[in-house]
């Protein structure tokens, strides 16, 4: 189908179909039992199919939209039949993540108006410093001067861990000690930055929910004392969500969403788990844009999120 035509490069493909293989695995393994011995797509198929997208992580909203879709389908065509099940299901959830967020490739579009500003949240452990460092890379691969902010000041290993990754890069770090104002650490930042006249700043913030409050007034103080360097910064706020942790990755989202207006995701270690229908659930509930995805340790393996790919490689057999 023209639909789902190739824009990935082929290597990058085969690390998304690589990344996604155990939820691919747990998601067909679950289905082929559902249909087995059964030729047509009826209501007991269906009550079938949307438990396995609940338990695959999905989410119960976005699985409630995919199963009407299907039974619209079903009544629309009259017969169909168990073996057109998965290009169904691939049709109509690529059709559900197209009306959603931006078009299919979602990365940053940095215009030339200098810093462009990312500030990053989220809690501890979901792989926050290392996407950090690999879009810090990823910019510096495409000429760009990047400076990050070490505003994670909670932690003395988070401003340690970002120095690596700073180190590793071969890009300036600004950062304070350990129990800094963060918002201190984030005006230097964007001062250095402008100073160096960089392209990009990449600011690591609050690495815990420890009080909804208490996190939206940080968070809130660190935009508006960057405002005072730059005007209209922010200009993203990516959340970073752990994929491997499931439903628990859609309460981050909730907690965070509540407490700042965030404008993009990036959902991590989905390679060596079997819940990456969160990414489907994510993308569709919130209507935030998921703009990147981790599917792997190395450096490009924090893809662009492609809808159409990520149906693809989902749903794509092994020959």
């Amino acid at each position: 189908m023209s639909f789902f035509k190739k824009i990935f490069s082929k290597e990058k493909k085969e690390t998304l179909d690589k990344g996604l293989e155990k939820s691919k695995e747990n998601f067909f393994g679950k289905l082929s039992k559902a249909v087995a011995g059964k030729s047509k797509v009826d209501d007991d198929v269906l009550d079938e199919l949307e438990e396995i997208l609940v338990a695959s992580d999905v989410g119960v909203k976005t699985t409630v939209k995919i199963i009407d879709r299907i039974e619209a389908r079903v009544a629309r065509d009259k017969y169909l039949g168990t073996s057109e099940l998965d290009q169904i299901l691939r049709e109509e959830i690529a059709g559900l993540l197209s009306e959603t967020g931006s078009g299919e490739a979602a990365e940053f579009v940095v215009p030339d108006k200098k810093p462009y500003v990312i500030m990053v949240v989220g809690v501890n452990g979901v792989g926050k410093t290392t996407t950090i460092g690999k879009l810090a890379h990823q910019f510096k691969q495409k000429g760009k001067k990047v400076v990050l902010g070490a505003a994670d000041t909670f932690r003395a290993a988070a401003i340690d861990q970002l120095q690596i990754w700073a180190d590793r890069v071969d890009v300036p770090i600004v950062k304070q000690s350990m129990g800094s104002d963060p918002a201190s650490v984030a005006f230097d930042t964007i001062q250095s930055a402008v100073k160096q006249d960089a392209d990009i700043v990449i600011i690591d913030t609050a690495g815990r929910l420890h009080n909804k409050v208490n996190l939206m007034n940080e968070l809130t103080k660190v935009k508006r004392v960057m405002k005072k360097v730059v005007d209209n910064v922010p200009d993203e706020v990516l959340l970073v969500l752990d994929g491997s942790t499931g439903q628990n990755a859609f309460e981050q989202a909730k907690q965070f969403t509540a407490a700042t207006e965030v404008t993009s995701l990036a959902v991590t270690k989905l390679d060596g788990t079997a819940k990456g229908g969160v990414v489907i659930g994510i993308s569709d509930q919130f209507q935030i844009p998921v703009k990147y995805i981790g599917v792997g340790e190395g450096m490009e393996d924090l893809q662009v999120f492609n809808k159409l790919e990520f149906v693809d490689s989902f749903f794509k057999k092994k020959v």
